[in-house]
């Protein structure tokens, strides 16, 4: 006979919330693992009653979507929490704001329908903003063109176990040059796939297809996720908010 913890079982979740968040600055290069324990901390202080799982180990009831790549700044990352008690969901937003340092900025919280889809289903593509410091607007402009007109583009990512190819190209379902800093900027709304095709990766393929020289490291910034809208998908503006 298995062995049963001892005690009543945990609270069950009676409200489950979305939560928008920011990565900025210098938290930027905290890890997905960093953020979670950071976020799990911050739970325990603000005092939001969230719910934890059974057994043993318990855990918080909190779920990811589309954790943004270590280095990629974001304008909207999302999670979702499960409650044992019910809370205002702007209550909610402001106490876990607090409790979390500068720039992981808790920005949207709101309640998600009973029975709806889920948050992951409501999450399709990004919408990149790229700054290449050091390369000129027009050769940048000139770059995209030429990866633009493939139909596709494998590039190396390393990984621990290696390097693995990405079709960067078919990843993409839009891209355009746009104003910014004095250096090449795009915007680039990326498909999410497996493996997921990051903004590096575009970079690379960059560098790849037209011979771009990139003399610094580039600067992401997701600006939105979301489904893809019926429209000609132009970065952020037609990405259809998943907490609406």
């Amino acid at each position: 006979m298995s062995r049963q913890p001892e005690g009543p079982p945990p609270p069950p979740v009676v409200q489950r919330l979305r939560v928008r968040y920011t990565k900025r600055g210098r938290l930027r290069f905290i890890s997905h693992r960093d953020f979670a324990r950071a976020f799990e901390r911050a739970l325990h202080r603000s005092g939001v009653p969230i719910a934890f799982s059974a057994g043993f180990s318990p855990h918080p009831k909190v779920s990811y979507a589309g954790a943004a790549p270590t280095g990629a700044a974001s304008e909207a990352e999302y999670l979702e929490i499960g409650l044992a008690e019910q809370r205002d969901p702007e209550w909610v937003r402001t106490a876990l704001d607090a409790a979390l340092p500068t720039g992981l900025d808790v920005i949207t919280v709101v309640e998600a329908a009973p029975g709806g889809v889920g948050l992951a289903d409501r999450i399709e593509a990004s919408a990149w903003r790229i700054e290449l410091p050091g390369v000129s607007p027009e050769d940048g402009a000139a770059a995209l063109a030429v990866f633009l007109a493939l139909d596709a583009l494998l590039v190396d990512r390393p990984t621990k176990d290696g390097s693995r190819q990405v079709d960067a190209r078919a990843a993409v379902v839009a891209a355009e040059t746009v104003d910014g800093p004095p250096c090449a900027t795009l915007d680039v709304v990326v498909r999410h796939s497996t493996p997921a095709v990051r903004p590096d990766d575009v970079v690379t393929a960059l560098r790849r297809a037209a011979g771009l020289s990139t003399p610094a490291a580039p600067v992401a910034t997701r600006l939105a996720q979301g489904l893809l809208d019926a429209a000609p998908p132009q970065a952020a503006r037609h990405l259809l908010d998943p907490l609406k």
